[in-house]
């Protein structure tokens, strides 16, 4: 035994000799003077300037692929060179659809730097939606892009459920804009669902939303883009006033149908000429009355949004040290928590933070009012929409939804050439 214990007192002692070794004590008389190290920093500014090539190349040519020749196969070849490079190469950033929180937060805060690649990438799929439509939802953007190679079989789901779901997209961006504003948090990235598909990694319940979305995206076309996507809603806006709008084809359209069934994103109207019409009154009373409500929802959503703007505020870090230190002093003989810690450390006083949890506050009530206002307006738009039944005697395209995909390019046979043309061609 006392043989045993002095073997592990000499490894002990050893053990020691080699952590001084390899551990030393610094000498600060020696004089010594360390060599300045030097790294090699990568060119971002290439890689930055290479994406916005590649971002403005891409659309350009799905809008040659779409206005110009009428067909698919580009745009395929589109999204698989976007997936690839845009989704796994540059890791998913920078991305369009989060850049509203950047463009938000540089309209309200002057010290806040917008990077130039951020804002090019917000502006420049805006600028082509307005002239030619979403043809950055067609293949440019990894998200859809993806979304849109796992696609087999589209289930068509109701007008009203669409309608409804469509809404999502509207409330998300408002709250990642209202989060953005007060410089609390970015929703959109902390809550993005392929980002961790993308880099191999992240948190393991964003992946699994991910997953989910792709599954549901082989037997429904583009469930993200159609009820979740903000920047996607906000491209609408652009795409349904568009300079140049999309046809399906040049020749007079026949009614076989194939076209709306073959739309993954359900943007196709069906004529309505063989239908039971309702009575012109009965329609008009109906939109009559929901404009009638629709200050009434915007005034609601505004008060039920400032009501809950102090539970909303407690996203802000600031705001969520206030309770901490408040808690603190109200029992100060619990342990310290990190923030408290830094808080005491950098010698802030709590009438400091009180004023500051103030103004944030107010900040919040304001803005939460605004937000509230505009989901009043998305919930009253939402109901006019579908109180609309227009008339249609051929199937048109509802240039908000589309996307631009080209899918129903190939199934209209006005596109396909005719027998006579196949053989002058051949001869």
């Amino acid at each position: 035994m006392r043989k045993l214990l002095s073997i592990s007192v000499l490894a002990s002692l050893r053990g020691m000799s080699q952590a001084q070794i390899r551990f030393p004590k610094p000498d600060f008389e020696s004089g010594y003077q360390y060599p300045e190290l030097s790294y090699v920093v990568p060119n971002e500014t290439l890689w930055v300037w290479l994406d916005i090539f590649m971002l403005i190349l891409l659309m350009g040519i799905v809008t040659w692929a779409v206005y110009k020749k009428r067909t698919r196969r580009p745009i395929f070849w589109i999204s698989v060179i976007s997936v690839a490079y845009f989704g796994f190469f540059r890791s998913g950033c920078v991305c369009s659809i989060g850049s509203i929180q950047n463009i938000a937060l540089a309209m309200v805060d002057s010290t806040y730097h917008l990077p130039l690649t951020v804002l090019l990438f917000f502006i420049l799929p805006v600028l082509f939606a307005f002239l030619f439509g979403r043809v950055f939802c067609a293949g440019v953007c990894p998200f859809g892009a993806l979304q849109e190679l796992v696609n087999v079989k589209n289930y068509r789901l109701s007008r009203a459920v669409t309608v409804a779901l469509g809404m999502i997209p509207w409330l998300y961006l408002i709250f990642a804009i209202l989060y953005a504003v007060t410089r609390s948090r970015f929703i959109i990235c902390q809550f993005d669902p392929f980002i961790g598909i993308f880099r191999l990694g992240g948190d393991v319940g964003l992946i699994l939303f991910g997953a989910l979305l792709l599954i549901l995206s082989v037997f429904t076309g583009r469930p993200f883009c159609r009820f979740l996507c903000p920047y996607g809603a906000l491209l609408s806006l652009f795409s349904s006033v568009s300079i140049w709008k999309i046809r399906l084809t040049r020749k007079n359209c026949i009614n076989c149908e194939l076209c709306h069934n073959s739309c993954p994103v359900d943007a196709i109207r069906a004529p309505y000429a063989n239908k039971v019409k309702e009575k012109r009154t009965a329609g008009v009373r109906r939109l009559v009355g929901y404009l009638a409500i629709l200050p009434l929802l915007i005034v609601s959503g505004a008060f039920l949004m400032r009501s809950a703007s102090p539970d909303l505020s407690r996203a802000n870090k600031e705001v969520r040290l206030y309770d901490l230190v408040e808690e603190h002093e109200a029992n100060p003989e619990e342990e310290l928590s990190l923030e408290l810690e830094a808080f005491y450390g950098q010698g802030r006083t709590m009438e400091e933070l009180a004023s500051t949890y103030e103004a944030k506050q107010e900040e919040f009530r304001f803005y939460s009012t605004v937000a509230g206002a505009f989901i009043g307006l998305v919930i009253g738009l939402a109901l006019i929409r579908l109180s609309v039944r227009r008339t249609r005697k051929r199937y048109e395209i509802h240039h908000a939804d589309c996307v631009a995909c080209g899918m129903c390019f190939s199934y209209c046979p006005q596109n396909k050439p005719s027998v006579e043309s196949q053989k002058l061609s051949e001869s």
